[in-house]
């Protein structure tokens, strides 16, 4: 059992924490309030590589894993910059298209994921349903050689950034008549597809929106792989990586808060000259938090590694823990760090309640801490679904 990362691996994380910092969270924050988005940082990231870690270097990508793309998530919100999108277009389409698009696909679509020139979003979760895709009520009926997709998504982020967005829609199998889920590459400026944007209590660049398709038409080589078989293995294939980036970017904003929190308290000096760190009713929540962010990170890292070594189930126990453990960890490093602070902890200048919010969807999506505790009492504890 290794826990030293590569000499590569080490040069990623010190040159991802350098950008990071070049920026910062001031930047980050900056972006949010005026309502713009971090295209800065975005495009830098991308020409130096950092965005297509984890894609095959026949498309422009760096032949890493999930284990580099979590350094690349980790790192970046470490120095106070959380960017979603990371999870949504690295992670999530770029696995989900190398792994099961067409040839065709992958040349038209991986180079530019690769170098950050282009941003796919994800679809799965729909107002009445959730993310369960056996309920899902966006449809996907063939016309003629193309294919028609109709129905409503909610929290889906960055469209307003992104050229493509990847759409979970349900297809009727011709065989059995059954609906089966299937992936479409859609452009976010096809006909009938619509957005409007939802006011979230959460300080980021990055939006949410509710989108509406109304017949939106596609072509045939819209749809992700070779067949309708390919959907549900494409649906599961962006989970794990998702799952895995979500958890390396809270044990980021988690080591950020920890560390703003230690400056502060370690230099504040209130009572007879002392710093407020060396009293114990302060340190000891700090150290606690600390401890904590670092299970988290063990998980990460035991997650990514089984994932990139194709132990798929392995993967996904673990990489459940992991965004439980990161959810967890990272809420209480912020809480911990607003609290150590104080008043201050309350202003933006400081840096720590500005991620209040961030940290506590971060215990709900992609997938919420109850739905990630019923899958570990059946899968680890062989208790019966309850749902």
């Amino acid at each position: 059992m290794n826990f030293d990362l590569t000499p590569e691996q080490d040069q990623l994380r010190d040159a991802v924490r350098a950008l990071g910092r070049r920026y910062g969270h001031g930047y980050f924050v900056e972006k949010a309030k005026a309502g713009g988005h971090t295209t800065e940082l975005w495009h830098e990231a991308g020409r130096l590589g950092y965005l297509g870690v984890n894609i095959p270097t026949e498309y422009g990508g760096g032949g890493g894993g999930i284990t580099e793309l979590a350094i690349v998530c980790e790192e970046l919100a470490a120095a106070g910059c959380p960017l979603l999108l990371l999870v949504v277009s690295p992670a999530i389409a770029a696995t989900v298209i190398n792994k099961h698009g067409t040839d065709e696909q992958r040349k038209r679509h991986l180079p530019g994921l690769a170098d950050g020139s282009q941003k796919i979003v994800f679809a799965i979760t729909e107002p009445e349903a959730g993310s369960n895709f056996h309920r899902l009520g966006t449809v996907a009926r063939r016309d003629g050689d193309d294919w028609l997709l109709s129905g409503r998504k909610c929290y889906i982020s960055g469209v307003d950034e992104a050229g493509h967005v990847l759409v979970v829609a349900r297809t009727e199998d011709a065989a059995t008549g059954k609906l089966k889920p299937a992936l479409f590459i859609v452009p976010t400026d096809a006909p009938g597809l619509t957005r409007s944007k939802l006011d979230m209590e959460i300080l980021s660049p990055e939006n949410q929106f509710l989108l509406y398709l109304d017949d939106v038409r596609v072509p045939a080589d819209a749809l992700v792989g070779e067949s309708l078989d390919a959907g549900l293995p494409a649906l599961f294939a962006g989970l794990n990586p998702e799952r895995i980036t979500v958890a390396a970017m809270g044990a980021g904003t988690g080591r950020y808060a920890i560390e703003r929190a230690s400056e502060y308290t370690a230099t504040r000096k209130v009572w007879r000259g002392r710093s407020i760190g060396s009293h114990q009713a302060v340190a000891h929540p700090l150290a606690h938090a600390a401890v904590q962010v670092e299970l988290a990170r063990l998980m990460i890292h035991k997650a990514a590694t089984l994932y990139d070594a194709g132990r798929d189930l392995e993967a996904g126990i673990s990489g459940n823990m992991a965004k439980y453990a990161a959810g967890e960890a990272a809420a209480l490093a912020v809480d911990t760090a607003v609290q150590a602070l104080g008043g201050a902890g309350m202003t933006t200048e400081y840096g720590v309640a500005t991620l209040l919010g961030a940290v506590r969807a971060g215990r709900i999506a992609p997938v919420s801490r109850e739905m990630i505790l019923n899958f570990v009492a059946q899968h680890v504890l062989g208790q019966d679904k309850s749902y």
